[in-house]
């Protein structure tokens, strides 16, 4: 049985096994934190790659428009293309990762 508090990894991943079912509501329990910190985990991380992105494609953009000098991508018109391309995805990353809730599914 799974003592109080805390489960260990070792006890985590022997309630995921099909044979030892025998502990399956405190396995629940586990899998529910877990799934808790998963969906988080992934909301933050959607955030913070889209706003790396953003920044990235901001500098991009910024040097193929002539705005950011001393580079080889001063002036170049396709980085501006480029770093409009990859604002545009951090955008949507931004979107998807402020809009999950903290269960993990999108607000309404």
């Amino acid at each position: 049985m799974i003592p109080s508090g805390e489960a260990s990894w070792l006890q985590q991943a022997l309630c995921c096994a099909p044979d030892l079912m025998a502990v399956s509501d405190e396995c629940k329990v586990v899998k529910c934190k877990l799934g808790n910190v998963n969906r988080n985990v992934g909301r933050i991380a959607l955030i913070a790659i889209g706003l790396i992105a953003v920044i990235i494609g901001g500098v991009f953009a910024g040097q193929g428009m002539n705005l950011i000098p001393g580079s080889f991508m001063t002036g170049n018109r396709m980085w501006l293309s480029i770093g409009l391309i990859v604002t545009s995805v951090g955008i949507i990353l931004l979107v998807l990762g402020l809009h999950r809730t903290k269960t993990g599914r999108p607000s309404k």
